[in-house]
């Protein structure tokens, strides 16, 4: 939990906080971008919520937390917070919330499919998640981008039977090799190494392109991004990967890391291109 002593200085004054353990992963200025801003290294509270519907998207930051930074002086019914997840995004797309320390707070997602679910990454394992995702289906496949954001892979594994899926990296049910490859009409795997050895992109139905740590969007710029800084492999790989995409069309950004974002897929392209073209 929390820890009110840690509150940091430029919390606003009332009820929600974030104390010193935060770890800048960005996920709560994702969730509640009204209430949570980055000051530093870390998030703080820019602004109490205002309202109930403020309020819910402050307590769904506060459950997905990855190192329980963010708090409240008063005791609070968390519950309804708890069930907002997994979180529609569009169509059958889901975010999964409850981010995991061992994945830095990587973002992981559900795709609900007739065929069978597929989780791509992982969210921290919690009873109340896996119930959610158990209601509206189980997982069929995990899909795993990089070794960064595994986190607790192998406890859904074990609660729900599915086949992981993996570029070389981790012992899995199902490997990638270093081509694309389609496993199922609406699931291609794209290799996209770079940012680690063993990284890749999934793409659903010609239209959401999951991209780990690849690939996401920079809302103060107002365009595509990718990090040198954090990039462990190679940054020559990475562009190299990053103009491979553009042989495919995509109209979601859905990253690990980072923002994501939907543009119609001309407009994706021009992005696209933009970011090759300043990664050279």
């Amino acid at each position: 939990m929390a820890d009110p002593r840690k509150r940091l200085a430029g919390n606003a004054p009332g009820d929600f906080y974030v104390d010193s353990s935060c770890i800048d992963c960005d996920l709560c200025r994702q969730i509640a971008p009204e209430t949570f801003r980055a000051e530093g290294e870390a998030s703080i509270v820019g602004r109490q919520p205002s309202g109930p519907a403020e309020t819910l998207r402050a307590e769904m930051a506060l459950v997905t937390c990855p190192t329980a930074s963010i708090g409240t002086e008063s005791r609070r019914d968390l519950k309804a917070a708890i069930v907002a997840f997994p979180e529609p995004v569009a169509e059958n797309v889901h975010f999964c919330g409850f981010g995991s320390e061992k994945s830095f707070g990587g973002s992981s997602y559900l795709v609900v499919r007739s065929e069978g679910n597929v989780l791509v990454d992982s969210p921290r394992f919690t009873e109340p998640l896996a119930r959610r995702i158990e209601a509206m289906g189980g997982v069929r496949w995990m899909f795993l981008t990089h070794l960064d954001d595994v986190a607790d892979h192998a406890k859904w594994r074990a609660r729900f039977g599915c086949d992981r899926v993996m570029r070389p990296g981790l012992a899995v049910e199902r490997p990638l090799g270093d081509a694309p490859e389609r496993l199922a009409p609406d699931l291609l795997a794209i290799p996209t190494p770079g940012h680690t050895r063993e990284h890749a992109a999934l793409l659903h139905a010609d239209r959401f392109l999951f991209t780990g740590d690849h690939l996401w969007w920079e809302p103060q710029d107002g365009r595509l991004g990718a990090s040198r800084r954090y990039c462990w492999h190679s940054w020559a790989e990475q562009r190299r990967s990053m103009e491979r995409l553009l042989d495919y069309s995509f109209e979601w950004v859905l990253p690990g890391h980072g923002a994501r974002m939907r543009l119609p897929p001309p407009e994706m392209r021009r992005a696209l291109e933009d970011l090759v073209s300043r990664m050279r």
